[in-house]
């Protein structure tokens, strides 16, 4: 069981302040999937100006209030990301006070509470898919449906991907017997692929639920 300590993460085992590759190739990662996104951003934009009878039509069955809720979950859920991985820069890895004492939550709190918000988010996604396609809203039943599914089905399937990743961040916690430098890379690494998450889905939201 990994045990909290007062040392930065970044100084443990003689390290010090510097980039790390594993960082740096997340980022560069990350820059190649801002294009994956944006080619579906052109593409959303395309079919739209060819069929906007169509895009008038379809964006009424959009449910912009649960949308929205959903939205400001995984919105706070990068917050909350980012407490842990202050936490986790200073080495403390569980919390060291009572369990409603939010100030004293460690790594592990924090990441599993973004977890929780990234699983609902998940589940109201399943959800508001359930409902279109019970509305005659499925991606071969139009031009709208396809590009609607593939931009926000793909989006999806990257927060499933980071729910993963904040597992093996967790279960890493529990196996190790101290808290490493790797371990802190390893979670400011998630964090930032779950900022990217983030920062998509809210230009997503705009796109096809405000800008209608």
């Amino acid at each position: 069981m990994a045990t909290a300590t007062a040392i930065p993460a970044s100084r443990l085992h003689g390290h010090h302040d510097r980039p790390s590759m594993v960082s740096v190739g997340t980022i560069v990662w990350l820059s190649s999937e801002l294009m994956f996104f944006a080619a579906l951003f052109a593409a959303y934009f395309t079919i739209r100006a060819v069929s906007p009878e169509l895009w008038a039509q379809e964006t009424e069955l959009l449910n912009v209030p649960f949308s929205s809720a959903n939205t400001i979950i995984l919105v706070l859920s990068s917050v909350t990301c980012q407490l842990g991985v202050f936490k986790a820069e200073d080495g403390i890895v569980s919390r060291t006070g009572k369990l409603h004492q939010f100030k004293l939550w460690g790594l592990r709190e924090w990441f599993i509470l973004t977890y929780v918000m990234g699983a609902i988010f998940i589940g109201g996604q399943a959800f508001e898919y359930a409902e279109l396609v019970h509305e005659g809203l499925t991606i071969p039943s139009s031009a709208y449906g396809t590009v609607f599914y593939l931009a926000t089905g793909f989006h999806g399937i990257h927060v499933l991907g980071g729910l993963i990743a904040f597992l093996f961040v967790l279960g890493r916690t529990y196996l190790a017997r101290k808290f490493t430098h790797e371990q802190a890379v390893t979670a400011i690494v998630v964090s930032y692929y779950w900022h990217f998450v983030d920062v998509v889905w809210v230009g997503l939201f705009a796109t096809v639920y405000l800008i209608k």
